[in-house]
């Protein structure tokens, strides 16, 4: 099992995470992700919540707000989430998603290593043995 290390711009909340590959590594191109991230698109780990450890403070906002409005556009957390972010820098280090509670999402870009390092795609070639 290999640890990655996930943090903020400033280094004052960060996520350790000690245990198998990511449960999913997947693209997103919600118009939520859009808006979080300031891209077309979201690169994103889901990790599973025992085998991570938060270090520092965060400030949190909830999908969607206490109002109630559900969202009325395409969003992948429209079940809802929860960001956590730097008070100080502002970054977005993690989130809760309400429809997978065992797991916290991460962006894959705040990874101090390539979390996809252990993984192959298709297009690569086979190890000799």
């Amino acid at each position: 099992m290999a640890t990655r290390k996930s943090s903020c711009n400033c280094g004052k909340l960060s996520l350790t995470y000690e245990g198998p590959d990511p449960a999913r590594i997947s693209l997103c191109q919600c118009y939520e992700c859009q808006r979080r991230t300031g891209s077309a698109f979201s690169w994103q780990a889901r990790l599973p919540i025992e085998h991570v450890t938060i270090e520092g403070r965060s400030t949190a906002w909830t999908f969607p707000s206490d109002s109630g409005e559900p969202a009325k556009f395409r969003s992948c957390d429209s079940g809802g989430a929860t960001y956590h972010f730097c008070p100080e820098c502002g970054s977005t280090v993690y989130w809760e998603i309400s429809i997978a509670p065992e797991f916290l999402g991460v962006a894959v870009g705040s990874f101090t290593v390539d979390v996809t390092s252990t993984r192959r795609t298709d297009n690569e070639p086979v190890p000799a043995t």
